[in-house]
Parts: C-alpha cells; structure tokens; sequence
C-alpha cells in the first residue's frame, strides 16, 4: 500500500502532521477522523517513517519500562471508564506520552487497531512490551466485554509486582555493597599490600609462618597470571549465561535460588505472593481454572515453579481437584494448603487465593525488614576471618621479626 503524508489539527487546534500507510486518501482521511484529527492536507509520499529520527537518536532513545506500562493500564481505565472510543483515547495518551519509545507503541497499536485487529493481537505484536499474562488478561477483558476493569486489575497487579522488586533491591543494597568492599580490599592486599612485605621478609632470611608463605604464594600468582585470571572470569560469566539460557539450565539455577540460606526463602514467598495474586485476578476475571493455571504459570518468574504450576494445571486437567494438585508441588505450607480446601469447598477460591496474596506480601515485608539483621552476622564472621588471615600472615611474622632484633 501507498504511503500519504497528511497535515490536520485535533481537537486543541495544534497543528499534527505525519505519514500514514493506507490504500487511498479517503482511507488516510478515515483514520484521522477517528483518532480526533481533522486532516487539512493528504499527499502521496515515498517515506516510510513518519519520525525520520537518526540511527544514533535510535540508539540513544531510552527502552520501554515497566512503570510505562503500567501509567498506561491506568490510563486505559480511566478513559474507557468514561466512555471514550479507544481510537481517540489512545490518540491522545499518544500525544501525551512522556517516552518516546512507548508513545511509537501506541502508534502502532493504533493503526493496528484501525487495520481490524483486536487490542489484544495488536500488543502482541509488541512481546518485549507486553508479557504474556498482560496480553492473555487483555484478552479475556476483550471476550467478556470488561476490558476496563481488567485495565485497572493489571494496574493494580504490576503495581504490587514493582513495590515487590522495589523493596527486594532495597533491601539487597547494603549488603551487596559490603560484599563488594571485601571482595576490593582482598584483591588490593593481594596485588599492591603483600608484595611490599615480602620485600622487608626477604631482608631478614628468617623462616616465615605458614599463613605469610600461603598468603605470599597466592598474591605471587594473582600478580603473575592475572590476565588468565580476568579470562577465567569472563569465561566463567560467559559459560554460566549461556548456561542459563537453557531451559536444563535455567530451572536447575531457579530450583537452587530457592535454597539460599536467608534470600531462598524470601525469593520463594515473593514468587508465591505473585502467584497467588495472578490467580486472583484471572479467576475474578472469568478465565477458567486450567486456562487460569496456565496464564498464572507465565507470570512465575522461577522456571522451577513454573513448572510446578504446569503440574497443578496437569492434574486439574485430569479432574483432581486443586488442593490434591497444590499438595503435591510440596510448595506450600500447611495453613495455605487449607485456604485453598475452604477456598475450593465454598466456591470462593479467588477470595482466599487474594488472602493468601497478602499473607506472602506481609510475610516477605517482614523478611525483608530484617533481611540486614539476617545478613550482618554472616557479613560479620566473613569481615573478622579475613582481618584475621590478614593479621597472622603480615602482622605476626612482623612482631616476630621485631622481636628477634630487640634480642640481637
């Protein structure tokens, strides 16, 4: 199809020009007059893109976020809420759009939508936007004629998912960064404190203790095979990526984050909370249990309990009734496995799935506010082993060496 450039003002009187792809002039005028735009001037062109932004203004553009999508599931809401066509709401969140990247999406998505297609298929032409559960609750609100209220559950959902991330990095800054200290400090005695003593050591001819000769050995060969060092720990990066980048991989790595002392059982809660608030959402969204489980098992940012949740849906598929399959997972715990009998009995399951949501979310808040507690001691012990290799290996044969010299 033919390319038309076209000048027209919106509904403020700007001015909005840009190219548009459609078989005729009449069909660009169409267009135009549903998203609110009264074209003032259509032309034939060769251009293909309407932004004619630079390869290096590409570069430099900033990626779509996850806090985007969310401002935009609210906004959504709002405007559909009130009555607003979806062609000329989206119109106007384009105009308004603070990123740039993001408002492109809307772009698209709007001439999608105006080409025929649903909203649904339309984000799924965007997967590094929209994930797969977004796109799946899209589409129940799309078949069940409630796509408002969807926007606004999706709103909510990745509202709590960020506060989660949120507070799991706060929470991992002080000690990551005190580990890195250490890990600093150990390289910087290997390389510049170490061989300076050897220098005065080897002055004296005395024989040195075991820890100063182990402590000399090991600075001698970081100094010495230091690149092959750095290679190493590239390829070790390198190989534990690619390592992961498989599916073996990658759920064995998840599986073995679960049993970290202290962050195991924080990335576990985290995950169970999401779970059981993606369930929650589906099944008051309509979606049937088996279709529920598989949307949910996407949202499962663990490949080891994506799986367990494939297992649940499984034996739901083979008519076994939720608890049996939730007990087999050997994920939860006692008191969660009997909300889900109540839940299951009474028939108001994404009431107690939402309850069991908030019981992980406070649990992991309390994990969290005392992570550093957790770690300190950890941190503690590790710091005074270091100070003490460091004081036997250097100080010792030192206090040795002033000795003797005060006897001679």
């Amino acid at each position: 199809m033919p390319f038309f450039a076209y000048k027209g003002r919106n509904s403020r009187g700007e001015l909005m020009q840009g190219v548009l792809e459609a078989a005729d002039s009449g069909a660009v005028a169409d267009q135009l007059f549903n998203t609110g735009v009264t074209p003032v001037e259509i032309s034939v062109t060769s251009k293909k893109v309407a932004d004619g932004d630079s390869w290096w203004s590409k570069l430099l553009e900033k990626k779509v976020t996850s806090m985007d999508v969310q401002l935009f599931s609210r906004q959504m809401y709002t405007l559909l809420k009130s009555g607003v066509p979806i062609m000329r709401g989206l119109a106007g969140l384009q105009e308004s759009a603070v990123s740039k990247s993001f408002g492109k999406v809307i772009k698209d998505l709007r001439e999608s939508l105006d080409s025929g297609r649903e909203l649904s298929a339309a984000m799924r032409r965007h997967p590094a936007v929209f994930t797969p559960f977004y796109l799946s609750m899209v589409r129940v609100g799309e078949m069940t004629g409630r796509l408002e209220e969807v926007f606004l559950r999706l709103f909510d959902h990745l509202e709590f998912d960020r506060d989660m991330r949120e507070r799991v990095k706060t929470a991992l800054r002080y000690p990551s960064f005190v580990v890195f200290a250490m890990v600093a400090a150990m390289v910087v005695v290997n390389i510049f404190v170490i061989p300076a003593f050897v220098g005065v050591f080897s002055k004296f001819n005395a024989e040195l203790p075991l820890m100063t000769r182990i402590l000399i050995a090991t600075s001698n060969f970081t100094v010495r095979y230091w690149p092959v060092l750095a290679v190493a720990l590239v390829a070790a990066v390198w190989g534990f990526r690619m390592w992961v980048g498989t599916a073996k991989g990658l759920y064995q790595w998840d599986k073995f984050k679960l049993k970290v002392p202290v962050a195991g059982k924080i990335i576990l809660k985290a995950t169970l909370a999401r779970f059981a608030r993606s369930f929650s959402l589906s099944s008051r969204s309509g979606v049937p249990i088996v279709q529920a489980l598989s949307v949910v098992a996407q949202t499962v940012d663990n490949a080891y309990l994506t799986a367990r949740v494939e297992q649940m849906r499984d034996g739901v598929e083979r008519g076994e009734s939720i608890l049996r399959t939730a007990t087999a997972t050997n994920v939860f715990t006692p008191i969660v496995l009997q909300m889900i009998a109540v839940g299951e009995e009474s028939g108001s399951l994404d009431e107690l799935m939402d309850e069991i949501a908030q019981m992980y979310e406070r649990e992991v808040d309390y994990e969290l506010k005392t992570l550093s507690s957790q770690i300190e001691p950890i941190l503690i012990v590790f710091l005074g082993i270091m100070v003490l290799v460091l004081a036997l290996g250097i100080f010792l044969p030192i206090w040795d060496l002033g000795k003797a010299a005060l006897h001679h």
